[in-house]
């Protein structure tokens, strides 16, 4: 048998019937979400692909990725030296009540679904003199969770399980 890594994830973490969605948290993030024998339409900015083949029927999937995820966090460590550790991350963004209207677009390679935008470059705004590096950690960590909920979004509204799984998890 061979299967490529999120279709493998999308077999692996039991989406077998359509309306189940995987999402893997890496450098980047990639959901995949089981349509069933037919093929998605591409539209709303995510891809139609296959899942998997096996005694003959194909099962498809609607495909949708996020550039940056866990990059961002090490850009806090390595880049800006705001954390030793991703550890830390959790802990500082909830020492904050929120991000101090900071707000932060992770796309250092432009972004992905359901953008598809190769010219969007990174941009954090919203930095005053009060603003501290938990707000700009928390900016981080809720940039990751609202690219996730744009393609979550742009899947539909028929989606019955989303089972996570990845390294920033």
């Amino acid at each position: 048998g061979s299967i490529v890594d999120q279709q493998g994830a999308l077999y692996g973490q039991g989406c077998f019937e359509p309306g189940t969605v995987k999402c893997t948290f890496g450098t980047g993030c990639f959901l995949l979400k089981n349509t069933g024998p037919k093929p998605a339409n591409p539209e709303n900015g995510l891809l139609t692909t296959i899942g998997w083949q096996m005694d003959g029927e194909t099962t498809f999937a609607r495909d949708g990725g996020v550039y940056i995820a866990g990059a961002a966090i090490q850009w806090l460590r390595d880049g800006l030296q705001l954390v030793e550790d991703y550890s830390q991350t959790e802990e500082m963004a909830l020492s904050v009540q929120d991000t101090g209207d900071v707000y932060f677009v992770p796309a250092f390679s432009g972004l992905a679904a359901p953008y598809w935008d190769p010219f969007a470059r990174g941009t954090l705004v919203g930095i005053t003199a009060s603003t501290k590096r938990e707000h700009i950690v928390r900016a981080t960590l809720e940039s990751i969770a609202f690219q996730v909920s744009d393609i979550v979004d742009s899947m539909g509204g028929d989606i019955d399980v989303l089972r996570v799984d990845g390294g920033i998890t």
